[in-house]
């Protein structure tokens, strides 16, 4: 019987869409193969024994403890040491360095790898972490060990056209390993509004991350005097941030925790539009995204407003499936509003057509189809 795995130091199921992208590949690759080893972060300690979380798919949790980061992707590097020693893997994805390096050192004879890119330490730490970007040897390991992956991996998967022209062109990755597979959506889940809502109520949901550009969003809903909920994964520190903003500036914002996504269509569907105020920075125009939030709101029938990036242009025509703002631009977020809000024609228009758009060509359906056709390519080569 063939021994597959998908690892990803991440938490799975969870309210953010790393953990429903991870889900949707995991059932699709469970479906297509019969038997996958999914092994994610563990949120109690000690973890659950390994149990059939979807049909075919057997789920593992490891700990990942520490108070950084570092310390808690070494501690589950660690773990995933002890969980590989003695299994024979034909074929194994992961989704970044934090787990990459056990199957790199440790797996004799090496698995086929597919190297999931949705994210780079080496783009993406420092806007978390500011002081990262001053330590110079630090990032010159985190590249290091990322030009590693991208070199032994025998597939690369990507939800972007911007990430895959950033492997090849500043990574070096070969151009004939990378496949890009768009995020999906689950259509039956995210279901159409029946109606548009006429009060402006906005909604942002995601995590609360700077390259999101959220407090942009604060800033436009203040200058119009509509209302604004966030549902947002991010620390105390971000929410209490955003909150002083709106106080600051007597905004209506209301900022809440996650919730999971049956949740997310209730917002949606009480929501005026969805604000995807992406910033302009390295990480969403060098390193690239497929925002997920935007194609949900797609689905579900409610207006998107985003920012002009090409990573949102991938995802559909302007003034056809959403609508795109200069990056950063307060008063151009603020003057959409009020444009959806005096042309209910427009409305119905990108509710409709972004809908058909979405059922047409994103579907989680039809990215596990394209994630099974390279893992069966894989699978069929030699080597």
């Amino acid at each position: 019987m063939q021994q597959l795995s998908y690892i990803s130091f991440d938490s799975v199921p969870a309210p953010k869409g790393a953990a429903v992208h991870i889900e949707a590949f995991a059932r699709a690759l469970g479906r297509s193969f019969g038997a996958i080893e999914l092994v994610t972060v563990s949120e109690t300690i000690p973890a659950k024994p390994r149990f059939e979380r979807w049909p075919g798919v057997f789920h593992t949790e490891l700990p990942a403890a520490g108070v950084s980061l570092i310390d808690r992707a070494f501690c589950f590097r660690g773990f995933l040491e002890h969980w590989l020693a003695g299994r024979s893997l034909e074929v194994v994805q992961f989704r970044s360095i934090f787990e990459a390096y056990p199957l790199l050192l440790r797996l004799r004879p090496r698995p086929k790898l597919i190297f999931e890119v949705n994210g780079l330490p080496s783009i993406e730490l420092k806007h978390r972490y500011p002081r990262v970007a001053d330590d110079r040897e630090l990032m010159r390991k985190l590249v290091g060990q990322e030009r590693t992956c991208l070199d032994a991996a025998d597939r690369i998967v990507t939800p972007s056209v911007v990430t895959a022209r950033h492997l090849e062109t500043d990574c070096g990755a070969d151009p004939a390993k990378i496949h890009v597979i768009p995020n999906g959506v689950d259509i039956t889940l995210f279901r159409y509004a029946t109606r548009a809502v006429e009060d402006l109520n906005l909604l942002y949901f995601g995590t609360l991350s700077s390259w999101q550009g959220v407090d942009t969003a604060v800033r436009a809903v203040a200058q119009i005097g509509a209302r604004l909920t966030i549902l947002g994964v991010g620390s105390n520190r971000q929410r209490e941030s955003l909150l002083s903003l709106a106080a600051k500036l007597a905004a209506r914002v209301e900022v809440l925790p996650p919730v999971d996504e049956a949740q997310v269509i209730e917002y949606l569907h009480r929501s005026f539009a969805v604000l995807a105020p992406l910033s302009l920075d390295d990480r969403n125009t060098k390193q690239g995204c497929c925002p997920l939030k935007i194609l949900e709101a797609m689905a579900a029938g409610v207006p998107v407003i985003a920012s002009d990036l090409p990573v949102v242009r991938e995802l559909g025509e302007p003034g056809r499936h959403f609508l795109l703002v200069k990056p950063g631009s307060v008063d151009q977020i603020a003057q959409a509003i009020l444009q959806l809000q005096a042309d209910p024609d427009l409305r119905d228009r990108l509710r409709t057509k972004a809908r058909a758009h979405v059922e047409a060509n994103y579907t989680w359906e039809r990215a596990g189809a394209a994630l099974s056709k390279v893992w069966s390519t894989c699978l069929s080569t030699p080597g």
